[in-house]
Formats: C-alpha cells, sequence, structure tokens
C-alpha cells in the first residue's frame, strides 16, 4: 500500500490515473476515494476537487449504467470528511462529519432513487421468502421481518458513512506513513468526543430508533462516530498493556461476529467521554492522555 501512496504522489497524472480507474470500479472504488483524500490532505482543496471533477465521470456512467451509486457517494462522502480534516487538523471532527455524509446519502436515495429502493425490497422479499420455506417444518411456520425503503436507504446511508470515514482513516495512514512516520497511531488512539458530544450522538440515536423499525437503520448513523471512537479507546488500551498486533486481530473478529461485543465498544466510548479512561491507563502518555481543557 505503501508504493500505491508513493506512485500516487509522485505527480498529477498519476493521481489521475489512480482515480479514474478506482472510481469506475465496483470492487476498488475505495482506492479512489482514498487517493482524492490523500491529496486534499497533502497538496490543498483545490487539488483534490480538481481529481474529484474526473472521478465523478466514470462513478456517474457506473450509477448511470449499473444502477450503483455506491461508487459515487463514496467519493463525495470521502471528499466532504477529507475537507474538513485538511481545514480544521480535527480527526475527531472529521470523523463526526461522517453523521451529515450518512445521513445526507439515505436521503439522496429517498428522493432520487426511489425505483431503485423498490427493486432492493423485492430481492430481499423474494430472498427471505425462499429462507422462509427452508427453515418451516411442518406446522411450525418461520416468518422473517422484511425490510422497507427507509430502512434500506439507511442501511446505505450506514454504509456509505462508514466507508467514507475507513477511506479517510486510510488516506491519513498514508500520508503519515510517507511525510510522518508513528503520528497516525497517536492521532487515532486520541480519538474522543466530549461529553456534550457523547449524549447528543446518543440521544439522537435513541430517538430515531423509538420511531419505529423503519428509522433503526437510520438511527445507527449516529452511531459511526461513537463507534470509532470506541474502537480508537481500544487500541489505546493495548498500547498501554502491550498487546501485538495478534490481540487485536482477535478482538476485530469478534467485534465483526457478535453483537455484544459492538455495544460494548459503544459504551465505552460514551462512558469514556465522562471516565477519561486513557487518563487514568497512562498519565504520563501525553499523546494519548492529552486533551484540552475546555473539553
Amino acid at each position: 500500500m505503501k508504493g500505491l501512496a508513493e506512485f500516487v504522489m509522485r505527480g498529477r497524472f498519476q493521481a489521475l490515473l489512480v482515480t479514474v480507474a478506482g472510481s469506475g470500479s465496483l470492487m476498488f472504488c475505495w482506492i479512489s476515494a482514498a487517493v482524492v483524500a490523500l491529496v486534499i490532505l497533502r497538496k490543498g482543496v483545490a487539488a483534490g476537487l480538481w481529481l474529484v471533477f474526473w472521478g465523478l465521470l466514470p462513478a456517474g456512467v457506473l450509477a448511470y449504467a449499473v444502477g450503483d451509486s455506491g461508487p459515487l457517494s463514496l467519493l463525495l462522502g470521502t471528499t466532504a470528511l477529507a475537507i474538513v480534516l485538511r481545514n480544521t487538523v480535527n480527526l475527531p471532527l472529521a470523523v463526526l462529519a461522517s453523521v451529515a455524509v450518512g445521513g445526507l446519502t439515505g436521503l439522496a436515495m429517498v428522493v432520487f432513487a426511489g425505483a431503485s429502493l423498490e427493486q432492493i425490497v423485492t430481492y430481499f422479499g423474494e430472498f427471505l421468502a425462499s429462507l422462509e420455506q427452508q427453515l418451516s417444518q411442518g406446522d411450525q411456520q418461520i416468518v422473517l421481518a422484511r425490510p422497507d425503503a427507509t430502512q434500506i436507504a439507511g442501511m446505505m446511508g450506514v454504509g456509505a458513512g462508514m466507508t467514507a470515514v475507513l477511506c479517510l482513516l486510510l488516506a491519513r495512514y498514508w500520508q503519515a506513513l510517507l511525510y510522518n512516520p508513528g503520528g497516525f497511531g497517536g492521532e487515532f488512539k486520541a480519538l474522543y468526543y466530549p461529553p456534550a458530544v457523547a449524549a447528543l450522538l446518543a440521544l439522537l440515536t435513541v430517538g430515531l430508533a423509538s420511531m419505529g423499525a423503519s428509522y433503526r437503520t437510520w438511527a445507527m448513523i449516529c452511531v459511526i462516530p461513537l463507534m470509532f471512537a470506541g474502537l480508537a479507546l481500544v487500541h489505546a488500551r493495548a498500547e498501554v498493556r502491550g498487546q501485538g498486533k495478534g490481540w487485536l486481530a482477535v478482538f476485530y473478529v469478534a467485534w465483526l461476529i457478535f453483537d455484544p461485543v459492538k455495544l460494548l465498544v459503544l459504551f465505552a466510548a460514551i462512558a469514556d467521554s465522562w471516565i477519561n479512561f486513557r487518563q487514568r491507563w497512562a498519565p504520563a502518555n501525553t499523546d494519548i492522555a492529552k486533551r484540552d481543557d475546555e473539553d
């Protein structure tokens, strides 16, 4: 990956080549988004927007021809987060902006892609009906809940927000790898939200979830910043205890598979806003523990 980052930063043409090639692919669109973010972070917003302009062409053609706007929304969402990080040099704020990216993506799907949403709902219905037949035995009938168009739009918003943050973090990692070795780790492990922000995100999550099943996926959009803050807390704890990459690999497998692990990480991030675990664990480590007095 370092070789790719070095190739992109050699010149404008190299960055353009990777951006255009990636944005026209469903499989490699994340590389295109990360490249644009890297250029914005290192060379400025104008240089990044020039790449976005050309990257939108294959992404737009793909959305029109195939009906998949994923690469398009990922490119735009990651660009927005990179601009925030470039202008503020504040990683928590850039990750927080993923709530807006996810929400706007979901709304755009509702407003502009209603027909596509209905097709997805139909596909889900047919798949679940087939699954019900396979699971049902004799008189025991299995009935599975069907997602509606609003839920599907929320799912897409969550996906757009999460992948945009991941692409931004990859770009930040590349930037540190090339120009500030070791800098990304300290910045990510310090990711934290003050009590007011954590409380607001939690209230928005509960409020949307209480509106009914159709809006529970939308509630998950508000969880994205807290989830990444929780993962940063796990990395900080692993560093303090001297646990290596093997332990973190096991943790991420458990995090992906088991929902209780996700909830534990989320609650830890919320609690950290008030308790400040990092200062308790490593008060001498200013890279992780130091926070502004105003927080």
